[in-house]
């Protein structure tokens, strides 16, 4: 994540005058901030999505636009979206009464939570201090502004948005309006852009993400509350959740980014997302007998480890 943060082809760290000591503590207090313990919404999947964020923002089309406070925003914004998750969705944290949804009002409660926590380790580590107060305050917002964007809760919203853009032709990147909301579509494409990776990828991912759902739908079983379809092991499947996470949510997006920016990049992701959903639907993640006796021993481990299924803290009950 350092590694993209510090690239010296965009020249932040000397256009921003970053300290280079205060960007270390930075960095290692978000890697400290993401709970090591949850499958999926960790540092690793905060270092994927940094890394394909990176990756859009060398795209002729915003490589030639952007500007290098949008690219420290965006940077930032896809190290931090999702910080200090908890493992479990807005739904579960509102019907168990957890204060982070009292606190955001039943709101885009994760995003607003990773929002406030990354201000908060940008004024501790106190890496933009050295900036006038009202461009700390604006950078702030913004930042808040790209991780509430990704809330899939409001998916269709951006995508609309997104694809009437594109029907009227009327995106103007030298709009900064405009160029803020690319860096919002960019990074809803970082954030779930891994059914466009290469299958073994696309594979291991997916079961991550599963077995973080599946943990969700333990603990809701376990307190007696109603588990959440996509949660429940007991009657859903790796493949079933992914083929239609592809269809009505990655497919959606990526095509109409495709249209957006029409390069080598979007085709080869395009490529891999329909192989990959054609693969799930094949099951052809079946016959390695080995993966299969592994994630039937950590599913066993899972529903035997009491603690496993404990309510978050900060829940009613905890």
């Amino acid at each position: 994540m350092m590694t993209t943060l510090v690239k010296p082809s965009y020249g932040l760290i000397e256009l921003f005058q970053l300290d280079m000591v205060k960007l270390r503590r930075f960095l290692v207090m978000i890697q400290e901030d993401y709970r090591s313990q949850n499958p999926y919404h960790n540092a690793v999947h905060a270092a994927d999505v940094t890394q394909a964020m990176y990756c859009y923002l060398q795209e002729p089309k915003l490589a030639q636009t952007l500007t290098s406070c949008d690219l420290l925003l965006g940077l930032l914004a896809a190290a931090t979206h999702d910080l200090d998750h908890p493992g479990v969705n807005q739904p579960f944290l509102i019907k168990t009464d957890h204060y982070l949804a009292a606190l955001y009002k039943n709101s885009s409660v994760l995003e607003n939570h990773h929002w406030k926590s990354a201000v908060g380790l940008l004024r501790e580590s106190a890496l933009l201090s050295h900036l006038p107060t009202e461009d700390r305050l604006s950078l702030e917002e913004r930042l808040g502004s790209l991780i509430l964007a990704t809330d899939i809760s409001r998916q269709n919203d951006y995508l609309s948005e997104f694809r009437s853009h594109l029907d009227k032709e009327d995106l103007c990147l030298t709009n900064g309006g405009h160029r803020h909301f690319i860096l919002q579509m960019a990074l809803k494409c970082a954030d779930i852009c891994n059914p466009c990776r290469p299958w073994k990828l696309c594979q291991q991912w997916s079961e991550k993400v599963t077995e973080e759902f599946f943990h969700q739908g333990d603990i809701e079983r376990k307190h007696n509350l109603e588990v959440t379809p996509l949660c429940d092991r007991q009657s859903n499947s790796i493949a079933n959740i992914q083929i239609g996470f592809m269809s009505y949510v990655v497919e959606p997006l990526f095509l109409e980014w495709s249209r957006f920016s029409d390069t080598r990049l979007s085709q080869t992701m395009l490529g891999h997302l329909s192989l990959n959903k054609q693969g799930w639907k094949e099951g052809r993640d079946k016959p390695d007998a080995t993966n299969s006796r592994a994630s039937e021993e950590q599913r066993t481990s899972v529903a035997k480890d009491s603690n496993s299924r404990v309510l978050p803290q900060g829940s009613k009950g905890s």
